[in-house]
């Protein structure tokens, strides 16, 4: 009962994080640049970026929570698959700590420094090619946490031969 609770959080997470990557990030630039705003980018970058802090911060707080009460329930797996699970939830937890405060959080000091929206910032610009890096790290991060997440769900929700759960 109690491991099922346990998958129920880390579902909802996954999920989440899911329906961040492939909705809400990309139809929050392309329904603000379809206005044709003159700082669409920043608009929306700005939603993304409280979304994702979401995302991130409760993605660190389940996996650290689900590592803890691993260990309470670590009879209900073989040895090799308690260390998978430990793994995997660290995993999730590293990538969300960085992708939050290292990645966004270098991001949002990009951000400050350009002293304007990000719009008015050339591509050639140092910062922005600094910013548009930190970016593909951003997503790098939250797809290994969202591939650890996943793997980590078949690993905790294996039934045993011996019928516990």
């Amino acid at each position: 009962m109690f491991n099922n609770l346990r998958l129920l959080l880390l579902a909802a997470w996954l999920g989440a994080a899911i329906f961040f990557s492939g909705a809400v990030a990309p139809s929050a630039f392309k329904v603000l640049r379809a206005f044709n705003l003159p700082n669409a980018t920043e608009v929306a970058g700005g939603i993304v970026s409280r979304t994702l802090a979401i995302v991130n911060i409760s993605g660190f707080i389940i996996s650290v929570l689900l590592i803890v009460t691993a260990f309470a329930l670590r009879h209900l797996w073989p040895q090799r698959r308690f260390l998978l699970q430990i793994v995997l939830l660290g995993i999730v937890a590293a990538a969300t700590g960085v992708g939050e405060w290292v990645i966004a959080a270098r991001m949002r000091g990009l951000r400050a420094a350009f002293g304007g929206p990000i719009d008015q910032v050339p591509a050639t610009n140092a910062g922005r090619i600094a910013f548009d890096a930190l970016h593909g790290y951003s997503v790098t991060a939250l797809s290994v946490a969202m591939l650890a997440a996943l793997i980590v769900f078949f690993v905790m929700s294996k039934r045993f031969e011996s019928g516990r759960e």
